[in-house]
């Protein structure tokens, strides 16, 4: 006599979480929109080519092994109003697991020291945080 297989519970799978670009997406449609809705403005300003809503479905429960290329970068980014840049910050995240950060303000020099910073060993960094914090005391002593 054979047994029935048990279904797997459910309750305790692991969720799976979701990619920066996806939940963007599905932010989009949490706040009203549809997959149709998108799939007829995700137009690339620049070509002119358009994503289909499909594509959106798939980025939101099953997405692809690749990155969104450029020209779907700018689709989407029109479909659901958030700029290029904010669409390959979150395409960087969820597939690159890469979080961008942007200094506004400052030059090119504060990117590479800071790019240097990042570089350091914990020791290092403390030596220089401890360099810059003698050179503000003694600026507010002068």
């Amino acid at each position: 006599m054979t047994a029935a297989a048990s279904a797997p519970d459910l309750d305790t799978a692991e969720p799976t979480p979701t990619g920066a670009l996806s939940q963007l997406i599905q932010d989009a449609l949490d706040a009203g929109s549809t997959l149709r809705q998108l799939g007829k403005v995700a137009i690339d300003p620049k070509t002119g080519e358009k994503i289909s809503w499909q594509y959106f479905q798939k980025l939101v429960k099953n997405p692809p092994a690749s990155a969104p290329n450029p020209t779907q970068i700018r689709a989407i980014a029109a479909a659901i109003r958030k700029s290029e840049t904010r669409i390959k910050e979150a395409a960087a995240e969820q597939w690159l697991d890469y979080r961008a950060t942007e200094l506004a303000g400052y030059g090119g020099t504060a990117r590479i020291i800071l790019g240097h910073l990042g570089a350091m060993t914990e020791q290092e960094q403390k030596r220089w945080l401890a360099m810059i914090e003698a050179d503000e005391r003694s600026r507010r002593e002068d």
